[in-house]
């Protein structure tokens, strides 16, 4: 089938050609004849199948018919909602290319940059606007932007968003948007229980589902290489050796764990790259472009970062830190063997991780190749201990001062501390502090009934004993005290 049954503006098709594409994947011949027709969608569908060209040409058919209609007074049109920055551009990119012959204009809203252009582009009334949620929900509350005139909302990567915390800013977003609209969401994974959320924000939709709910790609060869913690760094230097490993892609769970595996690499004279939400949005750029032009061999980056990475020629995808969820699983593995390209997946599994390796397996519902790398020694003894990493991982403020000493060591270094007890005095003079009465307690014999008016202390309310009924509550302990 090519794209010119789907039923496509000859604008568009002209564009799709000069991008090198000749006949559209599952998930667009799919979804592209519904969203046409008007219908509301759920796009489920491997990673790397051309999900975002399955939304992004249907909607600028109708946008480009729908142009003469519009007016000198048009309005912001389609609103795309991604959970990360990586996402939006790439998403960005992708329609400035299919869009390169209509009069659209398209704007980003995302954080890390100055918000002066995005509220410009806002306040323009910008065709189509790509955003993330948090920056959006902020310059909407400053009234930027009129979404009056929406025609589609589409949420990309819809699981991510509504599992990882987005819903609150997303239903605000939605309360601000016309009820009449077109509503799209798209997503390699989609839970049943997220799918039920969806109906939310969606009217009777259409459910294209393309292969196994959650199914990696099957160009993709994954394999697993059972090693100690203490000696994945050396295997990964091991490995990288190889050199078919010319562009890869690494996985880590933590942030700190990613800078630190990076300049173990670069120690070890192989170019590489991080990318994480620590980072500035102009290092993240930076990291995916030299990545792209080859400039580092090596890109590092965290799950956040999973979703937006979209480069084409990724040889491998190495799991250093095996992930927690399936889902994980399936959208790392899936910057490799995109667009029926073919990708390797490996993965170093610990004794901590057996657990999680067997729930993947149950879920694709296969075992995965356990591999063990030639003359790599497995029985190495643990590297020595390096102060200088430690010191890497401790605050700059505990770098130059040094870590507090704990309180018992202070006592032992001061030694004990005897302080004599206060002897009862006289009476301090008016606005002092107040003294304990001199009325004999438990141990020196049997304690007086209260005067009247006093109520007994060791009873509720005893406390007030003080302060009579016409004595003021408030004015400070010198008004309180002061009187006595």
């Amino acid at each position: 089938m090519s794209f010119q049954v789907l039923g496509l503006n000859p604008k568009i098709l002209q564009a799709v050609t000069e991008a090198g594409y000749t006949e559209p994947t599952p998930i667009q011949t799919a979804a592209i004849p519904p969203i046409i027709a008007g219908h509301d969608l759920i796009g489920i569908a491997q990673t790397g199948t051309g999900k975002t060209a399955a939304f992004t040409l249907p909607m600028l058919t109708k946008l480009a018919a729908a142009q003469a209609a519009a007016g000198p007074n048009r309005r912001t049109r389609v609103l795309i909602l991604a959970p990360t920055r990586e996402l939006v551009v790439q998403i960005e990119e992708n329609i400035r290319a299919y869009a390169k012959h209509l009069p659209l204009t398209i704007a980003t809203v995302f954080g890390g940059v100055g918000e002066q252009p995005q509220i410009r582009a806002l306040r323009s009334n910008t065709d189509i606007v790509v955003a993330c949620p948090g920056r959006l929900l902020d310059l909407l509350g400053r009234r930027n932007g009129d979404f009056s005139g929406l025609e589609f909302l589409v949420l990309d990567e819809a699981d991510r968003m509504l599992d990882m915390g987005f819903l609150p800013s997303i239903r605000q977003i939605v309360r601000q948007l016309p009820k009449q609209r077109q509503t799209l969401m798209f997503s390699a994974t989609l839970s049943k229980e997220i799918e039920g959320l969806t109906h939310e924000f969606q009217r009777t939709p259409k459910i294209v589902q393309i292969g196994r709910r959650a199914n990696p790609a099957e160009t993709v060869t994954q394999l697993v290489y059972e090693v100690p913690r203490h000696l994945k760094t050396s295997l990964l230097i091991h490995l990288l050796k190889e050199p078919n490993m010319d562009m890869v892609l690494i996985f880590s769970r933590m942030k700190h764990a990613a800078d630190r595996l990076a300049r173990q690499l670069e120690q070890a004279g192989i170019k590489t790259a991080t990318l994480h939400s620590n980072r500035s949005q102009n290092q993240r750029l930076r990291a995916l472009q030299d990545f792209k032009s080859g400039h580092v061999r090596v890109l590092v980056a965290t799950d956040i970062a999973a979703r937006g990475i979209d480069v084409d020629g990724i040889s491998h995808v190495v799991n250093y830190d095996f992930p927690m969820h399936v889902e994980d699983y399936i959208h790392r593995i899936g910057r490799t063997g995109r667009a029926n390209a073919i990708g390797d997946a490996i993965s170093f599994v610990t004794n901590e991780d057996h657990g999680e390796l067997r729930a993947l397996e149950r879920f694709i519902g296969r075992g995965l190749v356990r591999k063990k790398a030639e003359g790599f020694n497995y029985t190495a003894a643990a590297p020595p201990y390096n102060p200088a990493d430690e010191e890497r991982r401790q605050p700059r403020h505990q770098q130059q001062r040094g870590q507090r000493p704990p309180r018992n060591d202070q006592r032992e270094q001061r030694g004990p501390q005897n302080f004599p007890r206060p002897s009862a005095g006289p009476r301090p003079p008016q606005g002092g502090r107040p003294q304990f009465s001199s009325r004999p307690q438990s141990g020196g014999g049997q304690r007086p009934p209260p005067a009247r008016g006093e109520v007994n202390g060791n009873r509720e309310g005893g406390n007030e004993r003080h302060f009579p009924s016409t004595a003021p509550r408030s004015g400070g302990f010198r008004r309180r005290f002061g009187a006595r």
